[in-house]
C-alpha cells in the first residue's frame, strides 16, 4: 500500500513539474507580445496625461475651479456667480468640537461629483449651466481669538460679494456657500450679505432654534456662539421676521421663554415630528408659504438629521431627526426660492463612521442648494 501511494505521489510531481514549465516561460525579448506591452506602456513617449481624473489635483468641492486670489484685494479677476468657501471654525461649540475639519471633509467627500459628469436624469446639470462656479479654499480665521476669526470670516464674504458676479445680466451680486465650521459661521455671513441686500429671511434646518438669550440663557459672558447667532442675528437688524426653523427636536429647560425669545426674533417652527403628519410635501408647503417672496439665506446644521445618518454631527446631536432622504426631498421641493446665500455647518468627520456618510450627506446637501440657485437667479 505504501508503495503504491509513493508512485502516486510521484506521478503527481512529475505533472506539475511538466505544467509549471509550460507556464512559465519567461518573455523573450524579441516576444511580439512582450514589445507591444512595453511600448505601449513603458516606453509611451507622447503617453497623455491632460486626461481628468476624480482623483487628482487640489481638492475643491466637486473639482470646481480654484481661485487663490478670492480673499485679496477686491479688484482683482476672481469674479464668479457661486463661491464656495470653508470655514474652519469649531470654538464656538457648547460640547464637542471638531467642525473645524468639516470643510475638508465635505470637499474630500465631493470627488465622485465633476462639472463635466453630474446631469441628473432629467438633463439638469448645475454646473453646466449660465452659472460661474469656483472654491475658494478656506478662509484664514485665527484660532485663538473668536472675534478675530468671524471678522475674518465677515471680511473675506464683503471682498467676494464686492467684486460682483460674473454673468452680471443673471444676477448682479454673486451669490456664497459656506462649507462649516460650526453654526457661530451664519452670523458673519449675514452680516455681509446684509451691506448689499439688506435685510433676509433665515430658512433655518436644525434640531436647536439657536436663538437663546446669551443674557437670560448663558449669562452676559456667552457672547456669540453656536446657540446664540440667531439672537445676535435678529437684534442686529439682519433678519426679517418671517423666518423659519425646520427639524427641532431639542429639549427645552424653560419652554415658555425660550420659545417666548424665539418668537420674538421673528421664527416660527416646523418640528422634525410633524413630517409623520403632513409627510415632505406638506413640509415643502408649510416652507414656502412662510417664506414667500422673500429673499432667502439657508441654513442647514447637519444635525438636523438623525445621528443614524450623520453621526458626525458636532456640537449636541440629538435622536428622531429627519433621514437623509427626507432632508433632500424636502430641499428638491424648494424651487423657485429667492436663494441669496447659504451654508452647511457643523459637520466633524472625526465623529463620523469610516464610511463618512456625515460627509456624504453635506455633500449632497450642498449639491441640492446649488442646483437651487442655479434654477431661482436672485436680482440685487
Amino acid at each position: 500500500m505504501a508503495s503504491r501511494v509513493v508512485a502516486l505521489v510521484s506521478i503527481i510531481v512529475i505533472l506539475l513539474d511538466k505544467s509549471l514549465a509550460s507556464n512559465s516561460r519567461p518573455f523573450s525579448i524579441q516576444d511580439p507580445q512582450h514589445e507591444q506591452y512595453r511600448s505601449n506602456v513603458w516606453e509611451h513617449e507622447d503617453v497623455d496625461i491632460s486626461t481628468r481624473s476624480k482623483y487628482f489635483g487640489l481638492t475643491t468641492f466637486a473639482h470646481l475651479p480654484y481661485n487663490p486670489t478670492c480673499f485679496e484685494d477686491a479688484s482683482k479677476d476672481a469674479a464668479a456667480d457661486i463661491v464656495i468657501v470653508g470655514a474652519p471654525f469649531d470654538t464656538g461649540v457648547s460640547a464637542r468640537p471638531g467642525a473645524r475639519y468639516g470643510p475638508l471633509g465635505i470637499r474630500s467627500n465631493s470627488q465622485r461629483i465633476s462639472p463635466e459628469f453630474d446631469y441628473d436624469e432629467y438633463g439638469f446639470n448645475a454646473f453646466q449651466s449660465w452659472a460661474t462656479m469656483i472654491d475658494c479654499g478656506d478662509v484664514p480665521m485665527l484660532p485663538f481669538d473668536n472675534r478675530i476669526a468671524l471678522a475674518q470670516l465677515q471680511k473675506a464674504h464683503e471682498l467676494i460679494l464686492a467684486r460682483g458676479s460674473k454673468n452680471t445680466t443673471v444676477s448682479p451680486i454673486p451669490r456664497i456657500f459656506t462649507l462649516g465650521g460650526d453654526h457661530t459661521i451664519t452670523l458673519p455671513a449675514l452680516r455681509a450679505i446684509h451691506k448689499t441686500r439688506g435685510p433676509v429671511t433665515i430658512l433655518h434646518f436644525d434640531s436647536h432654534i439657536d436663538t437663546w438669550s446669551p443674557v437670560r440663557k448663558l449669562s452676559a459672558y456667552a457672547g456669540v456662539n453656536h446657540g446664540t447667532w440667531g439672537w445676535h442675528a435678529f437684534h442686529e437688524k439682519l433678519l426679517n421676521t418671517n423666518n423659519l426653523h425646520v427639524g427641532i427636536r431639542s429639549p427645552y429647560d424653560n419652554p415658555r421663554e425660550d420659545l417666548e425669545t424665539d418668537k420674538k426674533c421673528g421664527f416660527e417652527i416646523i418640528n422634525a415630528k410633524m413630517i409623520d403628519r403632513i409627510g415632505v410635501t406638506g413640509v415643502i408647503s408649510a416652507i414656502k408659504t412662510r417664506i414667500g417672496d422673500s429673499k432667502v439665506y439657508l441654513s442647514i446644521d447637519i444635525d438636523v438629521l438623525d445621528p443614524a445618518f450623520a453621526p458626525g454631527a458636532t456640537g449636541t446631536p440629538e435622536s428622531g431627526g429627519y433621514s437623509t432622504r427626507e432632508l433632500l426631498a424636502i430641499l428638491d421641493g424648494l424651487d423657485g426660492l429667492s436663494i441669496v446665500g447659504a451654508d452647511i455647518v457643523e459637520v466633524a468627520p472625526a465623529y463620523d463612521g469610516p464610511g463618512q456618510i456625515t460627509s456624504l450627506a453635506a455633500v449632497e446637501a450642498a449639491h441640492s442648494i446649488l442646483g437651487l440657485m442655479v434654477k431661482t437667479p436672485v436680482g440685487d
